[in-house]
């Protein structure tokens, strides 16, 4: 057993292992090694880089993160990039929204169908670019997978939360505020009035996530487990008044 938040400490992880018998549930983890989005604010957003061996594919150590040209790019390749990386889809699509560089670039134009898995399993244009303008470096933001449904408005309700292209309501964690208000940022709906549980008829796959986690810093995504339970997080944020009486 590994307790994630002495890794969230930034311990290694072989410090952070104590022994806990046995256990039938066990950690699969799948990693996006091709894509990513750097000087963002999570995750799910930054500057898009990409990684490849252009030089000798037999060679790893040749290997280098290489960013994208704007204008080789559009939103059925975000989208793409948006479910390799397991956020929501894509909100923003800007060049030079997170910082420029000068090189390396993708030398190469993406023409993804959208219903990929993977950037790299899309088809790319056979003829190679020479030249980006300056700012034209692909910036993108992709939508925290979060929401609030049942409610009086969209920043009310339900919180349910997507992972791995499903979505499960949350699991009530005695939640604080401060917690709370993660969501109600993430969402644009301004600050946390109150959480609730509620309690359904029967038990329901759900997410169990770890609030200290989320305190920590971390994305929701990254501080969530897989359970079962009949005890369902209700969130309302201070922007649902104003949409009831808008």
């Amino acid at each position: 057993m590994i307790y994630s938040d002495c890794v969230h400490s930034g311990s290694a992880l072989k410090d952070c292992v104590t022994l806990s018998g046995s256990s039938s549930s066990i950690l699969d983890l799948t990693c996006s090694d091709s894509v990513r989005l750097v000087n963002g604010t999570s995750l799910c957003s930054g500057r898009l880089e990409v990684k490849s061996n252009q030089s000798n594919q037999s060679n790893q150590s040749n290997q280098r993160w290489s960013s994208v040209c704007e204008d080789d790019f559009d939103q059925q390749d975000a989208e793409v990039v948006c479910r390799e990386l397991d956020c929501g889809a894509p909100s923003v699509l800007q060049g030079a929204l997170y910082g420029e560089v000068e090189a390396p670039m993708w030398t190469k134009e993406f023409q993804c169908g959208g219903n990929e898995s993977a950037l790299l399993d899309c088809r790319s244009s056979g003829s190679d670019r020479n030249t980006c303008s300056p700012g034209k470096a692909v910036g993108l933001t992709c939508s925290e997978p979060v929401r609030l449904v049942g409610g009086a408005s969209r920043c009310a309700g339900t919180l349910e939360v997507e992972h791995q292209g499903e979505w499960r309501p949350v699991h009530d964690s005695d939640w604080s505020l401060k917690t709370a208000a993660v969501v109600c940022r993430d969402l644009d709906c301004g600050s946390a009035v109150s959480t609730r549980q509620r309690k359904e008829s029967s038990e329901r796959s759900v997410w169990r996530i770890n609030s200290h986690c989320v305190d920590s810093g971390s994305a929701l995504r990254d501080c969530l487990t897989s359970h079962s339970s009949s005890s369902i997080l209700d969130l309302t944020c201070s922007a649902s008044y104003i949409s009831e009486q808008q």
